[in-house]
């Protein structure tokens, strides 16, 4: 090939690039449709939500949704470039509301989406930061865990489900007299024990919104003689399911992890376990009949301190740098409109987050249903932490041996350490990050 007709075919090349960046730039799809970009962060709801997409590009002729499936880190990237997703429905969590707590997305309160969420929803969303004035984001899956026991062991040996700690006990004795494993353990995993033993104690224990925002007034200052601390508030909670954990577990809890947990508790070996509903599905692959329920951790003698952990596991946004912000509050919309919103969180064993929603019909998840819809529910404290003060891994030392209160004054220092590099914006610096 000469010089010449290399160069030119380089030069044609180039201009195509250009001409379907061109095309890339005014966003519009081949048939003159606007196009919209929608992150969506749920790997496991992908068949769904796709299905969602095509009805609603068959429903209109001015918008073509096209799905983005590529992750936090790179949608994090869009938006330090300036070129954002112009909708999307993300897992809630400390990485994601950086861009609630930058105001870097649009309000969204005053869409019909936004009027039928329920109101006691929204101090947990708080609880990861806010943009004042603004509602930036919605739920739309509220995902529940609480223990997951079986509930042919519990009518073979005359059980009743717990609802006071002392009545957990005498349920744990009896288990062993029967000669039941009452939990099954799998601290291999560090998370496991971090969303279940520790988040279950703390959340039936002590109000989490109350703690965390007392801890945020303390500061830089946080210890033992604080109005709140993790060694004085959580130190008590966590020595009593370290009990559960020592005395009523398997032998080999130590070396058990996540799938080993999955299938010798599909197959009986123990009559409750400390996962989420995430677990079923798993659980199901090897024993799709298992009899199983779900009830909240009783940590007092109170039947009525009994609550359920749950997390928002997506909500809505729109970036505030998106152009297209009419055309995403329509598919908003279209999201929340009630055969859809009703039918994800079915598919997915979430609880919806709207008002009027139909509970959900799954006997294996219907033991939360009473806790949810009275409201009583808390975060888990392991995930109200930066992912730079290595939680997990604390409530996996405690479950191995490391003291309580020790580890707590660690996590106290970690915080107040955080807090002062913490930085606190001025009016115009906040402005900066809009």
């Amino acid at each position: 090939m000469t010089p010449t007709r290399s160069r030119a075919r380089r030069l044609a090349a180039a201009l195509t690039v250009a001409a379907l960046g061109g095309a890339l730039l005014a966003g519009c799809s081949a048939d003159g449709r606007e196009t919209l970009r929608f992150t969506f962060s749920k790997r496991e709801a992908l068949p769904f939500m796709q299905d969602v997409v095509q009805q609603y590009n068959a429903s209109q002729d001015d918008v073509t949704v096209e799905m983005d499936t590529s992750g936090v880190d790179v949608v994090s990237a869009s938006f330090v470039r300036g070129n954002p997703p112009d909708i999307m429905l993300a897992n809630y969590n400390y990485e994601v509301a950086r861009f609630v707590q930058r105001c870097a997305l649009s309000d969204i309160g005053d869409t019909d989406a936004a009027a039928t969420v329920r109101e006691d929803l929204q101090p947990l969303m708080e609880q990861y930061g806010n943009c004042e004035g603004r509602t930036s984001a919605l739920p739309y899956s509220v995902m529940a865990s609480s223990v997951i026991y079986n509930t042919q062991i519990f009518e073979e040996t005359g059980l009743e489900v717990p609802t006071t700690w002392d009545e957990l006990i005498e349920v744990c004795d009896a288990l062993e007299a029967a000669g039941v494993t009452p939990f099954y353990g799998t601290f291999k995993d560090d998370w496991t024990v971090a969303q279940g033993w520790y988040d279950y104690a703390v959340g039936g224990s002590i109000d989490v919104i109350d703690f965390f925002d007392g801890l945020a007034a303390e500061g830089t200052d946080v210890d033992a003689s604080s109005d709140v601390s993790f060694e004085k508030d959580f130190t008590g909670p966590l020595e009593k399911v370290l009990q559960l954990a020592s005395d009523y577990t398997n032998d080999d809890a130590d070396s058990r992890g996540y799938g080993d947990g999955n299938l010798d508790f599909g197959n009986g070996e123990a009559a409750m376990y400390l996962q989420g509903p995430w677990a079923f599905s798993e659980i199901a692959k090897t024993a799709p009949d298992a009899p199983l329920g779900t009830f909240p951790l009783p940590m007092t003698d109170d039947p009525d301190d009994r609550a359920i952990r749950v997390n928002m596991d997506l909500a809505a946004m729109i970036p505030d740098a998106s152009t297209k912000k009419d055309a995403a509050r329509d598919f908003l919309e279209y999201l929340y409109r009630p055969e859809i919103i009703e039918a994800y969180n079915q598919s997915q064993l979430g609880f919806a987050p709207t008002t009027d929603a139909a509970p959900p019909d799954d006997p294996r998840i219907e033991g939360m249903q009473t806790f949810y819809d009275e409201g009583r529910i808390y975060q888990g404290p392991s995930v109200l932490v930066p992912k730079t003060i290595p939680v997990f891994s604390y409530a996996q030392a405690m479950v191995f041996g490391q003291d309580p209160a020790r580890t707590f004054a660690t996590l106290d220092n970690d915080w107040s350490r955080l807090a002062f590099r913490q930085p606190v914006l001025t009016d115009d610096a906040e402005e900066a990050t809009r």
